[in-house]
């Protein structure tokens, strides 16, 4: 039996299995920062951020894909990232996307004292910026 260094990525939305298959590295956005996995990396469970899903090679090919929100289970053969959204670049809604930077601004503006208003603005603040990023291209790439 022929040995393997390929990794099984699978990508699920609430929606659907957004993809499925077999690639050489991906690199994610972790709560803390991205995250560059390759085949048996540690074990690791973490929350996923807003930002740009990279897949490298195998039978998936190189692939970008915007996500917002989820955790990443990853284990020495295999990723599974279980994400709120995602959506390929090319099809992200740049008008869409600078209207919910205006509302986390607004929302920035608007939260008084409370800090929990400031977090949850500046989350829509940080995930408009990263979705516009990758709109334009000039988001992460591994």
């Amino acid at each position: 039996m022929a040995e393997t260094t390929s990794l099984r990525i699978r990508l699920v939305t609430p929606d659907r299995i957004f993809v499925d298959g077999t690639a050489d590295s991906v690199s994610l956005p972790s709560r803390t920062g991205y995250l560059e996995v390759l085949y048996q990396h540690a074990p690791l469970l973490a929350e996923v951020g807003a930002g740009e899903v990279t897949i490298h090679g195998g039978n998936i090919g190189d692939r970008v894909i915007f996500v917002s929100r989820g955790i990443v289970e990853v284990l020495p053969d295999r990723v599974t990232i279980l994400a709120e959204s995602a959506i390929p670049p090319n099809e992200i809604d740049v008008g869409e996307a600078r209207q919910e930077l205006e509302q986390g601004q607004r929302m920035w503006n608007e939260a008084g004292d409370e800090s929990k208003r400031y977090a949850e603005a500046n989350r829509t603040i940080y995930e408009a910026e990263q979705r516009l990023a990758a709109a334009q291209g000039a988001g992460h790439s591994a």
